[in-house]
């Protein structure tokens, strides 16, 4: 039997490809990865939905690496789609070799991108992955040159399809026709897209020291302010933020709470140029429920709640200009 692996995001398009590609009676099985900047849960629903096998790779340490230096550059924020999607079907190529599948395909739609879904970029990421002549579009391939499963005769081509541009038009008639009536958003699984988070990722990245793996994690929580002796703090903007930031508190950190108001949980994380435990904990002040031009008693620690420091709330303007 012919057998096909799947970049499989868990949108309709990657859900279509998957059902045009079975529909030649072939096997498939799904690949798809996480990085702390877009996890594998909507892949996972979906391709329970359409019982679809499914691999899930931790591509992060690979992907740090192109994300502090795409060779093709960002899109219109830290995004680098043309590098990353490249790394993706690279990974999805040696897992092809591995287990002996004949082709790559993915759910992506000539023209439904402008900037990574063009001809060029296509074809772009398909020599990016080292295997271009294996990389299929199923929903786009009739506008496309014809790969090496097609030329084989492990595809049909005639049975795939020729979608082109931004209209969804197509695809919502493909899934009444494969009963689809559940999937997940296209929209809203890359982090790297969203202009709040990157300028908070864009500081990370600029810093002189090696950062870990943990800071990137932290990024996805709280307000975050760069404090004047260059430490981090991050403030919760909810319980469950105030919880997070709890849990994830080391030694080498500072945590502050509010003792006698409702408010914030604060974390300088790594702590090690200067004492900004001050200005840390005004801005928690400034936080606080009904803080206005009123002391605020901060409890703070390395290891624990320890001393403890009166302040009131610093300026908001000041708290605008230290915060990402």
């Amino acid at each position: 039997m012919v057998k096909a692996i799947s970049l499989f995001s868990g949108g309709l398009d990657s859900v279509l490809a998957v059902c045009v590609i079975r529909d030649q009676n072939i096997d498939v099985t799904g690949l798809t990865f996480e990085t702390p900047f877009f996890t594998s849960g909507k892949a996972r629903i979906s391709a329970e939905a359409i019982n679809l096998p499914l691999t899930v790779m931790d591509i992060t340490e690979e992907h740090l690496e192109i994300l502090k230096n795409p060779l093709h550059g960002y899109g219109r924020n830290l995004n680098p789609c043309i590098d990353c999607h490249g790394l993706m079907l690279k990974f999805a190529g040696r897992i092809m070799e591995q287990t002996g599948a004949d082709f790559i395909f993915t759910g992506e739609v000539l023209g439904e991108r402008p900037m990574s879904q063009n001809k060029e970029a296509l074809k772009l990421v398909a020599k990016l992955s080292g295997y271009p002549q294996y990389v299929l579009r199923p929903l786009s391939a009739k506008l496309l040159p014809v790969t090496k499963p097609e030329r084989d005769n492990k595809v049909d081509r005639l049975r795939l399809l020729d979608i082109n541009g931004k209209s969804r038009k197509r695809q919502m008639e493909l899934a009444q026709i494969y009963n689809i009536t559940r999937y997940e958003s296209p929209s809203g699984g890359c982090l790297l897209t969203y202009e709040g988070y990157c300028a908070k990722l864009k500081d990370l990245l600029d810093q002189p020291d090696n950062v870990s793996l943990r800071e990137y994690h932290l990024l996805k929580i709280g307000r975050h302010f760069r404090l004047p002796a260059g430490n981090k703090l991050i403030v919760g903007k909810n319980q469950e933020d105030n919880k997070k930031l709890s849990g994830l508190c080391t030694v080498s950190d500072i945590i502050l709470v509010p003792v006698d108001a409702k408010g914030p949980t604060g974390l300088i994380t790594d702590a090690k140029n200067g004492d900004d435990t001050d200005i840390a904990a005004k801005i928690i002040a400034r936080y606080c429920k009904n803080s206005a031009n009123v002391d605020i008693l901060i409890k703070w620690g390395v290891t624990g709640l320890e001393d403890v420091i009166t302040v009131t709330g610093l300026d908001p303007e000041q708290s605008r200009r230290l915060m990402l």
